[in-house]
């Protein structure tokens, strides 16, 4: 990325110059000879906390100027500082554009190399049970499917009608020709994304959300819009104020996580469904709903009435126990009030492994139809490999291995005990389901910590990269996708950390 400009603006996107004088927002802290420095150290903030992800196309140096109200002389001490920096390169006639953070994978932390590290940064679960006879059986039926001429560009049958038989199961009827598989939960989005929405148009996501989910759609030249999701409410989702923005603003797509949020990890109500798919069909809005951590239900919701500070949630009396993820009671899929005009995502990422890259679009017939012709211009399908692996998981009559979800639940009990000793002065709500504990601090020191502590050798998300706008200083997000002495440890070393910047005990 340092040596060569992004191919096309469809891979990385362009952000303008007001959107980056907005995202920046009061950066000049010195006085009038540090505003080079104020202003290189304000992007470089924002290139690592990941709000001006790698490849992300600059503003010219004119166009900086004028929004930001300085001389072209500081945009280009500014730019030249980050360039030496190794965050951005420039090629002339191409401009500029942001680049990986050095050491982003490995940073320096004062460590001996990979001792000690922990990274914190992805959600991802280590491989569940299950995975290697099932990897065995796809060899066998590989052999076989050897001798066929053909493929389905939707995927193979049995793969479809198993997804199709578990949508149908939790209350959406569903036929095989309405699945299309992908590679992928967000490869899915982005074929939506390519198919209902283009340059300048509107598109509504959840506030804090899915960043990568933002980050494609400032790559198709979309503009965001955001509405909060809120992790004390009893409701986490304002309907009203969703209804609102969808009336206001027309977007052209809307992108939402009903179950599990990330991350918050909250799951809506079947009568906010309702009532939310009732608005989507008035105001005709496509909307891709993610379940990319539906299966991953861990029971103990909080109650909904807030958190004062110091107290996370407890585990109510429908704790889940057995061993299988809880279905039991779950509210039918989002796409089951407002099926023409849903596109479901999903993937075994979370329930079963990351590594296998491969995921399905539940839609239509009619947007199976259109997705496809999208698609053809992009790719020809999915591995068949991966799909018969996945096919043969699939035969397993629960959603998730229960070792997988008996694994996070502990994970979780023990990184919420660990926040409580280490921060009692950090709030959060005990997550109903998926892999995140999203912490609000008492100080809007979230991007300033995540740097201190790759100095104690933990790598953090800031909360700063789950919103649109500003605001999102006092979160972080914690995930406990790691055995639970490490997440301990994660948590002892972060709040060393923040005794550094705050002096707090």
């Amino acid at each position: 990325m340092n040596g060569l400009p992004p191919l096309s603006s469809h891979a990385t996107g362009r952000i303008s110059a007001d959107r980056l004088a907005s995202l920046l927002g009061q950066w000049h802290r010195g006085g009038p000879r540090s505003g080079g420095h104020d202003l290189a150290d304000a992007l470089a903030t924002r290139v690592r906390d990941g709000r001006l992800p790698p490849g992300t196309r600059l503003p010219s140096e004119r166009e900086l100027a004028g929004a930001l109200g300085v001389s072209r002389t500081m945009i280009g001490a500014a730019l030249e500082r980050l360039r030496d920096a190794g965050l951005v390169a420039s090629r002339q006639g191409s401009g500029s554009w942001t680049a990986a953070p050095p050491g982003v994978r490995h940073p320096g932390t004062g460590l001996p190399d990979g001792a000690g590290l922990i990274d914190l940064t992805r959600a991802s679960p280590g491989a569940a049970d299950g995975l290697l006879p099932a990897f065995e059986a796809a060899q066998r039926a590989l052999r076989e499917a050897l001798h066929d001429e053909t493929y389905d560009d939707l995927g193979i049958m049995p793969l479809r009608e198993r997804l199709a038989a578990r949508y149908t199961a939790r209350g959406l009827p569903t036929a095989p020709s309405e699945i299309m598989i992908t590679n992928g939960a967000h490869h899915g989005f982005a074929l939506a994304l390519r198919l209902l929405a283009g340059p300048g148009d509107r598109v509504l996501v959840e506030q804090p959300g899915y960043p990568h989910a933002f980050d494609a759609v400032t790559a198709a030249r979309g503009h965001l819009v955001p509405v909060p999701v809120d992790p004390f409410a009893a409701s986490g989702w304002d309907i009203d104020g969703i209804a609102a923005t969808l009336r206001q603003t027309s977007p052209r797509l809307a992108y939402l996580m009903a179950d599990f949020h990330n991350p918050t990890g909250r799951r809506m109500a079947a009568e906010d469904r309702e009532r939310l798919g009732a608005v989507l069909a008035a105001t005709r809005t496509h909307t891709v709903v993610d379940e990319s951590a539906v299966e991953l239900d861990l029971g103990g919701a909080g109650d909904g009435n807030g958190v004062p500070d110091g107290i996370g949630y407890g585990y109510g009396a429908g704790d889940g126990a057995g061993d299988g993820c809880r279905t039991e009671g779950a509210p039918p899929p989002l796409a089951a009030f407002a099926p023409r005009w849903t596109i479901t995502v999903g993937s075994p990422a979370k329930t079963h492994w990351g590594g296998l890259r491969i995921g399905w679009i539940r839609a239509s017939e009619e947007l199976i139809g259109r997705l496809g012709a999208v698609r053809a211009s992009l790719d020809l399908g999915s591995p068949l490999f991966e799909q018969l692996w996945l096919a043969g998981l699939l035969t397993d009559p629960m959603p998730c291995p229960g070792p997988r979800r008996r694994a996070l639940r502990a994970q979780r009990d023990a990184l919420a005990g660990a926040v409580r000793t280490e921060c009692p002065d950090w709030s959060f709500r005990t997550p109903e389901g998926g892999v995140n504990l999203w912490c609000r601090l008492p100080e809007p020191i979230g991007t300033r910590l995540a740097g201190a502590a790759r100095q104690h050798g933990v790598l953090l998300t800031p909360g700063a990269r789950f919103g649109v706008q500003d605001g999102l200083e006092r979160w972080l997000r914690l995930p406990f996708t790691q055995p639970p002495d490490r997440l301990r440890e994660a948590v002892r070393r972060i709040a060393a950390a923040r005794a550094g910047l705050t002096g707090a005990p």
